[in-house]
């Protein structure tokens, strides 16, 4: 902005200084004029009185460069001329000067060459014998008089370029100082040129106005984001040329990024195919695409679809489900509608034989007893199956039941009791360890718990075998919990089978199963009543030397401390 008025003082200066300049030369020229012809005149004044005096005697001794004299008869013949020869001279009676000077006394004229390009001042005087006086001098013409004057001139110019420089320079600081200082965030509270007033009000007003909607902007902003930051599900949003726009937390976690790629293109967020597919084609108009693709062992659900605005696409938003769990539901409830189909119709099946053998006396006497035992056991496993079933879709409702303080001890000992025919027929030692803990539960869930652990135990120990419960507290910085574990000496899982024992129907040894009569529910049930009182749930095992699975409860009562008499040194043993 300063040097646009430094140079437009410059120029401005420039001009007057020219205009000026060419004005002074003018009445510096009619002055030398003006000068001129009154030395002429002083001149033939004096020049007459001495001829009148002396007569022609007088040019005898007139030697002048810069004046011409001349004497010219009555009659307009020259007689005389000090700068050229009389006799090459016309009659001068038809000059201006000479007529006038013989009918008035005295007389004046200019004449101009413009092939000499010069001007010629002439004065005439009548003499008392009747001749007449002429004198005359050359003045130079306007480009001479500059060229004599050229060092002066040249001099004021050098200096008049100097000082409008320095003053214009000086001028523009001045003026835009005063500028430069102006608050804009306060534009009336500014001391500054009268003139600007009104501009800085209206300037006022549309700050505030734009400081309000940045304001406005702002929260907007913070909401949107607090708002798809709060979003479990991803957000992305792009404009019309596939820039990210805005990423939330959920997206960000999702892709490994962070808020560098605002600006960017999305293909650094993400180069699948699928998405690039769907993303281009919501940027042509192509509208809303859908699609599924796991991601870090998880499955997600992609929605793309375009933003318009008066049917021209603006941009692109993109939102991103996880389905992991619908997904492993839907795959589980598939599995459970084919694994219960399966274990209901083995049972059926030796059912449904067992009774045709019967109906169509295909069966010796001897032999009708073992087909009714046979009959009885698969109705059985039926039972247990279904009460497994019901026990799970139960589980899965999880709806809420009331909860009251349970002695996890009082119900592994009815467990225990429960047990121990079966233990007894297996050879298997059933030992219950602890103290009494009481937490807030359902009794029936943490028998189920508790039972099948144990019944698992039992079935997949050796002969000889033991399974031990203990039952202990965990005291701990974040509070006290309650710790039950119930371990085996039987055959172990294999590690391949351990991250899928709790699913269900699953068998790590599907033919040793079938021999001890399992559902493939129980593991299934514990995860599931465990999960309904917010505890933990942990396995161990090794291949042949048997088992440990610890579940932790949190403390809800404090526990009935009582003197728990054990057999063989503290111990309950059946």
């Amino acid at each position: 902005m300063s040097k646009k008025i430094f140079r437009s003082i410059m120029a401005v200066t420039l001009i007057v200084f020219v205009a000026v300049f060419i004005t002074a030369i003018g009445f510096l020229y009619n002055y030398f004029v003006k000068l001129q012809v009154s030395r002429l005149k002083d001149e033939l004044t004096i020049v007459s009185a001495s001829v009148n005096d002396e007569g022609v005697k007088y040019f005898d001794k007139f030697n002048s460069s810069v004046f011409r004299l001349t004497l010219i008869s009555s009659d307009g013949n020259v007689m005389y001329d000090s700068q050229a020869d009389p006799e090459s001279m016309g009659n001068h009676l038809d000059r201006e000067e000479v007529s006038e000077a013989l009918a008035h006394g005295r007389g004046s004229s200019d004449r101009y060459s413009s092939t000499l390009t010069e001007r010629t001042f002439y004065e005439a005087q009548k003499l008392d014998n009747g001749e007449v006086l002429r004198i005359s001098v050359d003045q130079a013409s306007v480009g001479g008089l500059l060229i004599g004057m050229s060092p002066a001139i040249i001099s004021i110019i050098v200096i008049a370029i100097i000082l409008a420089i320095l003053l214009s320079h000086r001028m523009s600081k001045n003026i835009v100082k005063p500028l430069i200082a102006i608050d804009l965030d306060n534009p009336e509270q500014n001391d500054t040129y009268e003139e600007l007033t009104p501009i800085l009000s209206r300037l006022s007003k549309q700050h505030k106005q734009i400081t309000d909607q940045i304001h406005e902007l702002k929260r907007k902003s913070d909401e949107f984001k607090q708002i798809t930051d709060s979003m479990n599900e991803g957000l992305i949003i792009l404009d019309k040329n596939g820039t990210v726009l805005s990423i939330n937390n959920a997206a960000k976690n999702l892709f490994a990024t962070d808020d560098s790629v605002i600006g960017r293109d999305f293909l650094i967020v993400d180069r699948s195919q699928e998405m690039n597919e769907a993303v281009s084609k919501a940027l042509n108009g192509g509208g809303h695409s859908e699609f599924r693709k796991g991601i870090g062992g998880n499955e997600y659900q992609f929605m793309v679809n375009c933003t318009e605005s008066e049917g021209e696409t603006i941009g692109v938003v993109i939102l991103c489900f996880d389905i992991t769990e619908i997904v492993f539901a839907e795959r589980n409830r598939q599995e459970f509608t084919a694994n219960v189909s399966h274990e209901l119709k083995t049972p059926l099946q030796s059912i449904i034989g067992s009774a045709e053998l019967l109906e169509n006396d295909l069966v010796k006497p001897g032999d009708t007893k073992k087909f009714i035992g046979n009959i009885k056991r698969e109705v059985t496993r039926l039972v247990t199956l279904i009460n497994d079933i019901i026990e799970l879709s139960k589980l899965d409702e999880n709806s809420e039941i009331h909860k009251e303080p349970v002695d996890i001890y009082d119900v592994a000992d009815e467990v225990v009791d429960v047990l121990s025919q079966s233990a007894q027929k297996k050879n298997v030692d059933l030992i219950l360890n602890g103290e009494h803990c009481v937490i807030d539960g359902v009794r029936r869930y943490i028998y189920e718990i508790i039972y099948n652990l144990c019944d698992n135990a039992v079935r997949y120990n050796k002969d000889g075998g033991s399974v031990t419960i203990n039952i202990n507290k965990d005291i701990t910085k974040n509070g006290e919990n309650v710790v039950l574990s119930v371990s085996d000496k039987g055959i172990g899982i294999p590690v391949e089978h351990q991250g899928r024992i709790f699913e269900r129907f699953y068998r790590a040894d599907k033919s040793h199963s079938r021999e001890t009569g399992g559902t493939g529910l129980g593991l299934s049930i514990v995860k599931h009543a465990v999960a309904y009182h917010n505890g933990t749930i942990k396995l161990e095992s090794k291949p042949g030397k048997g088992t440990t699975i610890t579940v932790k409860f949190k403390k809800s009562f404090e526990s009935k401390l009582r003197t728990i008499k054990l057999v063989k040194q503290g111990q309950k043993k059946l």
